[in-house]
C-alpha cells in the first residue's frame, strides 16, 4: 500500500488542475469541503493508462521470476 502526505496531494491535484486533468469545485460550508473530479480530457487517458498499468504488472511479475530463478541458481 502506498502513503501520501496530505502535502503532497495538495501539490499533485492543483497540478493536475493547471494542467485541466481534474476539475475542481469548493462549497462554502463549514467545515470546508472541496471536490475534484476527472475532466473529458483525464478520461481520454484512461485506455493508455490501462495499458501502462498492464505492461508494469506484466514486467514485474518477470523481474520477480528472473529475480527468483538467479537465487536459485
Amino acid at each position: 500500500m502506498f502513503f501520501i502526505t496530505e502535502r503532497m496531494l495538495t501539490l499533485q491535484l492543483r497540478a493536475m488542475e493547471q494542467d485541466g486533468l481534474v476539475k475542481r469545485t469548493v462549497y462554502a460550508e463549514v467545515p470546508p469541503r472541496v471536490e475534484y473530479e476527472l475532466t473529458e480530457m483525464a478520461l481520454e487517458l484512461s485506455p493508455i493508462l490501462k495499458q501502462l498499468s498492464d505492461w508494469g504488472s506484466k514486467h514485474r511479475k518477470l523481474a520477480a521470476t528472473e529475480s527468483t530463478a538467479e537465487i536459485s541458481v
